[in-house]
């Protein structure tokens, strides 16, 4: 490793950083310029070094702010990792405290624990379910009566001219709603902008995404998507339906609300992360399940992203969230229709049923799938591409609220406008029979008793334009509207999706690939006059739906499942799956998929199933984080105090050490305590000294430390006088005394499985006498998943 300094800078983040409500700079391996001393008092601060994989000539400037001591502005690079997130504490902090807790509740206390989990569940199916029947029948009812309003008002102005006043009152209806869910994402929660899959992707992952779970947050998300699909956007209300489902648990399983500030003084055993991301991947699937009708898939979607973290009846308890959400959605759906009673009824979006014996497919038809995934991974590659051009276009000039309502405003006019004039230059005429059941049939320049097939692709809500290109009979389209319809809609999606509004691309994905894969049937059918029967374009267009949706969210397991029970028909599980497969993987060689591409411009320390490939080389002495800050096990108040206030190391996670006297070497590690436990014992004044003083003192319990989870209020809040600087504070009983350890020659892909399959937020590592040398951290695993070549140049670098 002689010339390991001409590609790697030496920092001090030895800990997952970035307290929320305290705003924190990127990770780019230059570090803040800090003294380097010790802190004064008895208390000791030991300090390691650590590298950083980023190269020293990136030149990367930044303009201080001289009142917090921190850069105020760092230009964006997707390879920076954004101290703004934190680590999900998800292993157990099995303190003196804990144990004792633990030791004192009987077996009846533990057989309630567990009814509690599953009435949780239960209500997270129910509320989730409601959610999506309000927002079904409000999208229903608002997009039903724009539609109406603008179908009469082109058959008013078709005979007698005037068509331009249609246009107008289409594209001013369009941006009527557009402006409504705009303002209120861009002004009051900009996290619930987009579908909000990558944020609970991320949460799923370990990583806490600020605000992602909060009451405004689901009211922005339901209202904001409302809005969206209404106003007629290339969006649909399927994928945010994951991130409320996942909004609704996280607060059900608190028994409180800290927006309203009110504590129902329920669940407060709940109160930890560790069964908070369980309750969340209930919610993530009850979402699924209440989207797509599809209670298996959204179990397979939490598990897709948190599967090393789960047993068994945990499972059991999302899947009974999933199965509650579904019913719950149908019985009021169900009466909504008039029908009460009737379960019949699929999630969101209605697929219909495919019949085996209409639309069965051949051996020989295998290949021609395997096509048509193949084309659906470049056109996700396509979509995945300009969108993340446009993405960086936005973080760049598009990122004033004012400007972000602005394009969602533009974008909305644009849609109509596009709308419009296809259906006003299609000649695209069919027979209004009695086997069709468009919603809202447009003549216009067609003649009597029949319809505009362009309208009913443009002239719908996307759910049932989708259910129109799967269903229609053959012959309800022909083949260039279709194409044109393709290539419109194609890059309507991609301007959409990433504007400042709550939409999803799961339909708008759906659509383009049922229209191209229609398309694909009606040629293939063609080519076959004599036996056209095979080529049924109701069934193509099923496959292309799954290869454009599998190319550019690059989902296999879970989203097979979704597409075999939203279409009822498990039939299709072999060439749906086979499509999903040869889609990603051709998607893969391009780019990334969709959400990924999102996570990595968020710069969020997300980490992946595996470690590198190629990183057996690195051992955990090379990764970890170094100076580490240590603490006395007995230690000054006032070094507490100084290590926290430290804006230029906003560490997390300290371990706990007993420090040899009168020697400098490493001491050796005790235990492992966080930021927010020191917070809350600096709160509680829980000194040596004051438990002397007073006899009376209450002892602290868990419930306080629960009573401030998940907002710890910051250091700079906390008060501490001169005199009690001086005190001491003994962290025995709070400190984990058996934290996670690895000795420094393991090697990276070990280090990166017992983190991973552990959930760990801190890896402490320990030389042969067990002193602490380094700590791994969730942001020194992720940096090795930034930039394709990033392994390569560093092992370039050590040769």
């Amino acid at each position: 490793m002689a010339n390991i300094t001409k590609k790697v800078s030496w920092s001090s983040r030895g800990d997952d950083s970035g307290l929320a409500g305290e705003g924190t700079p990127l990770l780019n391996g230059t570090e803040i310029p800090k003294p380097s001393r010790q802190l004064s008092g008895s208390g000791s601060v030991f300090r390691i070094g650590r590298f950083s994989t980023v190269d020293l000539e990136d030149d990367i400037t930044s303009e201080e702010d001289p009142i917090r001591g921190r850069p105020k502005e760092i230009p964006h690079n997707e390879k920076l990792l954004s101290l703004k997130y934190e680590s999900l504490d998800y292993d157990n902090i099995e303190n003196q405290l804990f144990l004792e807790e633990e030791r004192r509740m009987s077996h009846m206390g533990f057989r309630c624990l567990e009814i509690s989990r599953w009435v949780i569940c239960g209500l997270i199916g129910i509320l989730t379910g409601l959610i999506a029947c309000f927002i079904d029948i409000m999208v229903e009812k608002l997009a039903g009566c724009k539609y109406q309003v603008i179908k009469e008002n082109i058959e008013k102005f078709t005979e007698v001219g005037g068509l331009s006043i249609s246009l107008i009152l289409w594209a001013v209806l369009n941006c009527a709603f557009v402006l409504v869910g705009g303002i209120m994402v861009a002004y009051i929660e900009p996290i619930a902008a987009g579908s909000g899959i990558p944020q609970i992707k991320c949460y799923l992952n370990g990583v806490k995404i600020p605000r992602v779970v909060r009451l405004k947050t689901l009211l922005v998300k339901v209202l904001g998507v409302i809005c969206s699909v209404a106003g007629g956007l290339a969006v649909g209300k399927e994928g945010p339906m994951i991130h409320s489902g996942a909004v609704v648990a996280a607060g059900v399983s608190q028994g409180r609300s800290t927006s309203l500030k009110r504590d129902f003084k329920m669940f407060e055993y709940f109160r930890r992360d560790t069964e908070k991301r369980d309750f969340v991947s209930a919610g993530a699937a009850a979402g699924v399940s209440a989207a797509f009708g599809a209670p298996v898939g959204g179990v397979l979607f939490s598990l897709e992203e948190g599967a090393s973290f789960w047993n068994q009846m945990l499972t059991w308890r999302i899947f009974f969230a999933s199965m509650i959400s579904t019913f719950t959605l149908n019985f009021f759906l169900s009466i909504y229709h008039g029908k009460p009673g009737d379960l019949s009824n699929p999630g969101l979006i209605n697929f219909g049923r495919f019949e085996s014996d209409s639309v069965a497919y051949y051996y020989y038809e295998l290949p021609l799938f395997m096509g048509m995934g193949a084309i659906g991974g470049l056109l996700g590659a396509l979509f995945n591409s300009i969108n993340y051009w446009l993405t960086i276009f936005r973080i760049r000039y598009v990122h004033r609220p004012c400007l972000q309502v602005m394009e969602a405003l533009l974008v909305a006019a644009v849609t109509a406008t596009v709308s419009f004039t296809m259906i006003y230059f299609s000649n695209d005429c069919q027979p209004l029979g009695p086997e069709h059941n468009e919603e809202y049939p447009l003549q216009l320049f067609c003649a009597d008793g029949e319809y505009n097939s362009m309208a009913t692709a443009f002239f719908n809500t996307p759910e049932r334009s989708v259910r129109s290109l799967f269903h229609n009979q053959p012959g309800s389209y022909n083949p260039l509207t279709l194409g044109l319809f393709t290539l419109t809609y194609f890059f309507l999606a991609c301007w959409t999706y990433g504007l400042a509004v709550s939409a999803g691309v799961f339909i708008p994905s759906l659509l383009i690939g049922a229209a191209w894969g229609r398309l694909c049937g009606i040629l293939l059918a063609s080519f076959t006059p004599t036996s056209p029967i095979w080529a049924d374009p109701g069934k193509y267009a099923l496959i292309g739906a799954a290869a454009q949706l599998g190319g550019i969210v690059r989902m296999t397991l879970s989203l097979t499942v979704i597409m075999v029970e939203a279409t009822g028909n498990v039939t299709y599980g072999l060439p749906i799956m086979l499509v999903l497969m040869t889609a990603k993987i051709v998607g893969d060689y391009f780019q990334e998929g969709l959400y990924d591409i999102h996570i990595k411009l968020q710069s969020v320390p997300f980490l992946h199933w595996e470690a590198p490939a190629t990183s057996h080389w690195l051992t955990a002495r090379e990764v970890m984080s170094s100076p580490v800050t240590c603490f006395n096990r007995i230690e000054k108040v006032g070094t507490i105090v100084d290590v926290l206030s430290n804006t230029s190391t906003n560490h997390n996670g300290f371990p706990v050490v007993v420090q040899v006297l009168d020697s400098d070497e490493p001491a050796k590690l005790c235990g492992l305590i966080l930021r927010s436990q020191l917070i809350v014992l600096l709160k509680h004044k829980v000194f040596v000294e004051l438990a002397r003083s007073r006899l009376s003192q209450r002892k602290l319990q868990l419930k306080d430390f629960r009573d401030a989870y998940p907002r710890f209020p910051p250091i700079q809040s906390i008060h501490v006088s001169q005199d009690e600087r001086e005190c001491m504070m003994d962290l025995t009983e709070f400190m984990n005394a058996t934290p996670y350890t690895v000795p420094q020659d393991t090697s990276l892909p070990r280090v990166f499985k017992l983190f991973r399959a552990l959930g760990l937020r801190h890896l402490v590592v320990v030389d042969d006498e067990n002193r602490v040398i380094g700590l791994v951290t969730r942001k020194d695993l992720a940096r090795y998943h930034l930039g394709k070549h990033g392994l390569e140049e560093l092992q370039l670098a050590q040769t």
